[in-house]
Formats: C-alpha cells, sequence, structure tokens
C-alpha cells in the first residue's frame, strides 16, 4: 500500500449540507429555517423564554437556604483507617492527627475545614485521634479499642451549654 492510494472507509465522511442554493437543492430560499420570524434568525437562544410571558422559573417561588459559612469536613470510617494501619500507611503507636490522614491518603482533595470520624467499619488496636470532629458511635468505637479520641473543634450545641 502506498500514500497516495490511502482512503477513508466508504460512509465515513458527510458531505456538508449546503444551505440557501436554490430550489433544486431541496434546502433554498429559506434553508430549511420554515419561514420569517425570531427563530429564522441567527444567534438565538430561546431556552426559557416563553415569548414575553414571565417564565415559569419566576413565577415559582423560591424555597429553602443556602449557608455560604457551612464547613464542610471530610468523612473517615474507621474500617478505612484500619485498613490504612494494616497496608502501613499509618503507623501504629503515633498520634493519628488530620495531616497524617492526609498523607496516608484517607481524605480527599477539596476545601475541607476538617476531619470527622464516622463509625463504619471496625477497629482493632487502641489509637489515639486528634481530629476536628467524630460521631458519637465513632467515639465509642474508639475507646471500646483502648484507645482515645480529642476532638479539636467543639460542636454548636456543647458551645451554647457551656455559656
Amino acid at each position: 500500500m502506498n500514500l497516495n492510494e490511502l482512503r477513508d472507509n466508504e460512509g465515513s465522511r458527510y458531505r456538508k449540507k449546503r444551505l440557501g442554493r436554490g430550489i433544486g437543492s431541496g434546502k433554498g430560499k429559506t434553508s430549511g429555517k420554515g419561514v420569517k420570524g425570531q427563530k429564522a434568525r441567527e444567534g438565538v437562544s430561546l431556552n426559557g423564554f416563553e415569548g414575553g410571558q414571565l417564565p415559569i422559573y419566576r413565577r415559582l417561588p423560591k424555597r429553602g437556604f443556602k449557608n455560604i459559612f457551612r464547613k464542610a469536613y471530610a468523612p473517615v470510617n474507621l474500617g478505612a483507617i484500619e485498613k490504612a494501619f494494616a497496608d502501613g500507611k499509618l503507623e501504629a503507636g503515633t498520634t493519628v492527627t488530620e495531616e497524617t490522614l492526609k498523607t496516608a491518603g484517607l481524605v480527599g482533595t477539596g476545601k475541607y475545614a476538617g476531619v470527622r470520624i464516622l463509625a463504619e467499619g471496625e477497629l482493632t488496636r487502641a489509637v489515639t485521634f486528634e481530629v476536628s470532629g467524630a460521631s458519637a458511635s465513632a467515639v465509642a468505637a474508639i475507646e471500646k479499642a483502648g484507645g482515645s479520641i480529642k476532638v479539636l473543634v467543639a460542636p454548636k450545641a456543647a458551645e451554647a451549654s457551656a455559656s
């Protein structure tokens, strides 16, 4: 085979439809756009436009609230921590902090205010934690395994009862 014999597969390239080239082409005069009006013009974008009537997205009431000051915490399960110890990503006998969890690859990339320990899975070794938060069942599981946990960020309910 030579370079001058190379060809595309049959039917792989379509011929561009030539618009506005006479009535015999089948796409002459209005070029398949119908007749006059806004939609026959170029560059029109009509998503959500209802002909001057107030669109439905403006007629419906607004609902809900989005707190822009909300803090998002990265969830880490006890089972994942146990697996990281088994794989050698975390060292036994050291305090597990948010930084060590990040270096072990247990915390994903993102804008997280800290790490929150959740109780899914089982922890079989005594581990000391210093994290931003933990669920009540996770705290119970850590203490049952003989470990301890220091929560760096106090929850709102605890702040309100302290004052």
